[in-house]
């Protein structure tokens, strides 16, 4: 029976110690993600940033383009899914509202009628 609880004890130590050089001694680290990497908070945070900007500026061909580094889906879709997140997780009026704004643009934009400079840095 000593073999067993030998073998349980190194298990255990080792498992110990590999949590704790994991966690403590060398915790992974992520750097220079892109923003499609995002949990659904973040990205809905991310969002609002964008609508806050295209607040000040008007420039939907810029928030578009920051909107494409969300993933594949759609600027509408992503924008209406950032809508419904804020909107059951308790977000402001202000900030709803910034959304709701921000989505009506992109329903009415056409990128076609978007000048060729417009939205540059």
């Amino acid at each position: 029976m000593s073999r067993w609880i030998a073998f349980l004890l190194s298990i255990l130590i080792g498992l110990a110690i590999g949590l704790y050089y994991g966690w403590v001694l060398s915790p992974v680290e992520y750097v220079n993600t892109t923003p499609d990497t995002l949990r659904v908070d973040y990205k809905t945070d991310y969002i609002l940033m964008i609508a806050e900007i295209h607040q000040v500026n008007g420039d939907t061909a810029n928030a578009v383009r920051r909107l494409g580094l969300l993933g594949d889906d759609t600027p509408i879709t992503l924008t209406q899914q950032a809508l419904d997140y804020a909107q059951t997780h308790g977000y402001g009026q202000s900030d709803l509202t910034l959304i709701t704004h921000l989505a009506d643009s992109l329903k009415t934009w056409n990128p076609a009628e978007a000048s060729p400079g417009e939205g540059a840095p």
